[in-house]
């Protein structure tokens, strides 16, 4: 049952808010976790998508591996439409956001949040996006201790080498770029992605020949068969915390149940955030108001202190329809990682020359194993995906328009632009000997890009988020500059045709919409409202440079945690 009267109360229960909650009830205080999607693997919520099931879950005993195999498929299009963002009840269909052009925002609902499909990545920020862009008020060392508990917790480790991230890494040592040892990144190169994906079991190694059930407990760890965007069950039969990706539901969920102080509500979205004002002082957060998904029913909650972890999209939205003070910088600042995507394709004598066979093989590892960094700039990853996945990515979308439209006589790339027809089918024919490349730039927060709301837009919580974004030219030359190094790198590894799809700007990364240092205090903290805290990736005051923002999302969080206990317990 969920109390009245809880010492904090936490607004999501996706990648970060868990870290935030598990810090707290460590420490000994009772915390209430209000998630607004649903709880897969959990013997309180047998059908989480067909019926309310149960009210809250406080006991890791409740969660059921063997429920989130029959819960989670590795059918792409049935595990999108299950975990992106929207009700338990798929009935419903989702929660709208308007963002422009052809782009969208990729975000899940359900306890684990958007870690349910990301890939594991988990490398840390680099140190001169907060040493030296100047957005940040602290330094990347104070959350070096963070992060190595983070990285702790979720079995951080290089990833897997496969046939693909080997021929980036040729391609790269090829093209001059020195193969970076330091997790704290400060010069260009290449290295393997630190993943939050445990290490495959070793008599999956090519050359093993293990030729067994690929399921658990004959196979522990990853089993690399890529699956972490429709969720990674992998593998099969494991028990819920033995599930090789180390989202925050199988990493810091269990870890939050188990000091017996947590409830988590999922199928909970809050509606109001409720403050009381002394005469002459600013208003203190007091609790919030949530609204049950499926029965419609409002029902408040008490708290000494009101964590809001919801998103960078939803956290801003909650703070503008509960009519909380305003300040010119809620929801301002956004920054998505404008991305891009960048193919490489191969004559099959060139990487038989290469590799010792005549494919790629895309679909075997993980699905981001490789990466390039450059501070100042972004990164590039190597990405692995199933046929459909790749082909919406790479070919599916363009700001420039069809390929005939676009020429590359002086250009680095073949061709460029959105691909349709015989020409797809016949690109998409050689799938097994293509690599895609993802570029993901630094871009900085800007006061015209964010989150608002309109009276008259809404939905049954409240005035939807109306998402704006517009990169800047600095923005754009950092991404092309990116794309460039992504082809001469795909060059250098023998790629005889090189695609580059200048993709509309599309959120898979989404931070800095509530930002330290202008919304936020150095303790996350907001200034405007008394034990009211951000504990999720808004807080970030830029985009960490263009490294994944997991990592620093929930080292951030475990800070956060800290300085609630200190200020106010």
């Amino acid at each position: 049952m969920v109390g009245n009267d809880y010492d904090v109360v936490v607004v999501g229960a996706g990648g970060d808010g868990p870290v935030a909650a598990w810090k707290l009830a460590e420490a000994g205080l009772s915390v209430l976790v209000l998630e607004a999607g649903p709880f897969y693997g959990n013997e309180q919520w047998p059908a989480p998508s067909e019926r309310p099931g149960g009210e809250a879950s406080s006991s890791v005993a409740d969660l059921s591996g063997e429920l989130l195999d029959e819960q989670f498929t590795t059918r792409e299009f049935e595990m999108v439409n299950k975990l992106l963002f929207g009700p338990a009840d798929h009935e419903r269909g989702f929660w709208f956001r308007k963002f422009p052009g052809d782009g969208a925002i990729l975000q899940c609902a359900g306890v684990g949040g958007t870690t349910l499909h990301y890939t594991g990545c988990h490398p840390r920020a680099y140190p001169a996006s907060m040493d030296e862009q100047g957005h940040w008020p602290i330094a990347y060392a104070e959350l070096l201790p963070y992060y190595r508990e983070i990285e702790e917790m979720c079995e951080v480790t290089p990833a897997p080498v496969t046939a693909k991230e080997e021929l980036f890494f040729r391609g790269a040592a090829a093209a001059g770029w020195p193969l970076l040892h330091d997790l704290n990144v400060t010069t260009s190169g290449y290295r393997p992605q630190p993943n939050a994906i445990r290490r495959p079991d070793p008599k999956l190694h090519v050359d093993a020949g293990y030729d067994g059930p690929v399921t658990y407990p004959e196979v522990r760890g990853d089993t690399l068969s890529l699956g972490n965007i429709a969720g990674n069950p992998h593998p099969r039969g494991a028990p819920y915390e033995e599930k090789a990706k180390r989202s925050s539901n199988v990493s810091f969920v269990p870890a939050a149940l188990e000091t017996g102080n947590v409830t988590i509500r999922p199928n909970a979205f809050v509606t109001d955030v409720r403050t009381e004002t002394a005469l002459g002082d600013a208003p203190t957060a007091t609790g919030v108001d949530f609204r049950d998904t499926w029965s419609g029913r409002t029902e408040r909650v008490d708290a000494e202190v009101v964590v809001l972890a919801a998103g960078a999209i939803e956290t801003p939205r909650l703070w503008k329809n509960a009519d909380l003070p305003d300040n010119e910088w809620v929801g301002r600042g956004l920054t998505i990682h404008f991305g891009d995507n960048v193919m490489g394709l191969w004559r099959e004598a060139d990487l038989d020359e290469r590799l010792g066979k005549g494919t790629i093989d895309q679909h075997e590892g993980q699905d981001i194993a490789a990466r390039f960094d450059y501070p100042g700039l972004g990164m590039l990853q190597t990405v692995g995906t199933t046929p459909g996945v790749g082909a919406i990515l790479g070919f599916g979308a363009s700001a420039s328009g069809f390929t005939f439209q676009n020429d590359p006589a002086d250009a680095p790339w073949d061709t460029m632009g959105r691909l349709a027809g015989p020409e797809l089918k016949r690109l998409l024919a050689d799938y097994r000997r293509m690599l895609q490349m993802l570029v993901v730039s630094d871009d900085r927060p800007h006061r015209r890009n964010g989150v608002t709301v309109t009276p008259g837009l809404a939905d049954e919580h409240g005035p939807i988020p109306v998402v704006n974004y517009e990169p800047s030219e600095g923005d754009r030359k950092r991404r092309d500059e990116l794309a460039t190094i992504a082809a001469e790198i795909l060059r250098e590894a023998g790629a005889a045709h090189v695609h580059r799809s200048d993709s509309p700007p599309t959120a898979l990364h989404v931070h800095s919409t509530m930002r330290m240092g202008y919304v936020l205090d150095e303790a996350c903290e907001a200034y405007d409202v008394d034990r009211l805290f951000v504990a999720d990736h808004s807080a970030l005051s830029n985009g960490v440079g263009g490294a994944n923002p997991t990592n620093t999302g929930q080292a951030l969080a475990a800070r956060t945690a800290e300085r609630i206990l200190d200020r106010h317990f």
